[in-house]
């Protein structure tokens, strides 16, 4: 049996794209997983890289990017350097190497592996918002990108746009594979006519720049048939306190304990409408085609956004749910305030229409099918290759 190695630097059992690369490509091949945490997949082995504490860089980095003396400071990281120590005997057939941060590492210790590389999002733009970022982060990130990418044997991203920009930076063009979630055997729970209240949800990382204030406020624009659940992770504790302090005095507005990855959509399934309202502070998240966004789909629900591209695009294409004019609360609010039980179980039914075709299913083959291409298991020219593949994941035949 072939052996398969992939690095991420993140949570291998919380972070769900790469939870999935696990399990997924774990049924046909042996899997060694490098990351911060176990993934927990069974027959998955699993090797603990360490990271350094988070907080500012040292003077030495942020001397050694201003002079761009990028290698070097890539390989003095900490996790960088217990990644090479642990994972360079390591005999692989191929390497699935995840973010910008990994491919370097992969590329050293390959050994004659090929080397697959999910870019996930698009890191010259990761953080283009943030002036500190943009004077010693890009550069950084975009010297990695051009040096590094070209040697990977192919490249995968998560949506058409970031593909499209990727294909700019360095040419190679990546193959999209969506963030799209597990398929969920279930029918829409349907709000009863004559039923008032409808309940909209929003869950995942707290984080400043998601601005999840905006659908806070967005309540004061929404009349008392309506409910925001806010299901929040992370650790900025001072961030969550003052949403909660925002919060406070409005009605209809709760707060749910975080869940676990694996039952998120069936948690949601008793809700209605998934919300999210992203303004566009960067590329990366004018480009969002996020987790969450595929976890409404396979919960059921209708779903109500910002004019987010790559969002907007698919709920357009399967009716899925309403698409606001602008990122301000006021927007999506009067276009929420149109909904009653009739269209929410319309939008409902549209999701669950479309739940299959959204699924991890179809990424499921295609990452599968691109594998065997590289280890040499199946021809260049197979029709279900994945240059065959529509934007959203659906085999053209």
């Amino acid at each position: 049996m072939k052996t398969i190695l992939i690095i991420s630097f993140s949570n291998l059992a919380t972070d769900p794209r790469v939870n999935r690369q696990i399990r997924f490509l774990s049924e046909h091949y042996r899997v060694i997983a490098a990351g911060l945490a176990d993934p927990q997949v069974e027959n998955v082995q699993y090797v603990p890289v360490v990271m350094a504490k988070k907080g500012l860089p040292s003077f030495r980095s942020f001397f050694q990017l201003l002079l761009h003396r990028y290698d070097p400071h890539y390989w003095r990281q900490a996790h960088i350097i217990d990644g090479f120590r642990k994972l360079s005997r390591v005999r692989a057939d191929l390497i699935l190497a995840n973010d910008i941060a990994t491919l370097p590492l992969a590329l050293k210790i390959r050994n004659g592996a090929r080397v697959l590389f999910d870019a996930h999002e698009y890191a010259p733009l990761q953080y283009d918002d943030l002036l500190l970022w943009k004077l010693f982060f890009k550069p950084y990130a975009s010297h990695l990108c051009r040096t590094h990418i070209p040697h990977a044997d192919a490249v995968t991203t998560v949506c058409e746009g970031i593909a499209e920009a990727y294909q700019r930076e360095t040419i190679l063009r990546p193959a999209v594979i969506t963030n799209a979630a597990d398929y969920e055997d279930h029918e829409p729970m349907l709000p009863q006519k004559g039923k008032t209240t409808i309940r909209l949800v929003h869950h995942g990382g707290a984080s400043p720049s998601r601005k999840i204030e905006n659908m806070i406020k967005m309540m004061s624009y929404l009349d008392d048939r309506f409910e925001l659940h806010l299901i929040l992770t992370g650790s900025d504790s001072r961030y969550i306190r003052s949403l909660r302090d925002l919060a406070e005095g409005r009605k209809h507005i709760y707060f749910s304990d975080p869940v676990p990855m694996r039952t998120l959509p069936k948690y949601l399934h008793q809700f209605d409408v998934g919300v999210y309202l992203l303004e566009p502070h960067n590329f990366n998240l004018r480009h969002t085609l996020p987790n969450k966004f595929f976890e409404f789909i396979q919960a059921r629900l209708a779903i109500a956004i910002g004019p987010s591209p790559e969002m907007a695009h698919i709920v357009n294409e399967y009716d899925l749910g309403v698409v606001a004019e602008d990122f301000s609360p006021e927007t999506l609010a009067r276009r929420l305030s149109q909904l009653d039980a009739d269209k929410v179980n319309h939008y409902k039914w549209q999701s669950h229409k479309a739940a299959k075709v959204l699924s991890a299913e179809p990424n499921k083959r295609l990452l599968l099918d691109l594998v065997q291409r590289l280890l040499g298991e199946r021809n260049e020219a197979d029709p279900q290759s994945a240059k065959f593949r529509s934007k959203d994941g659906r085999s053209k035949r």
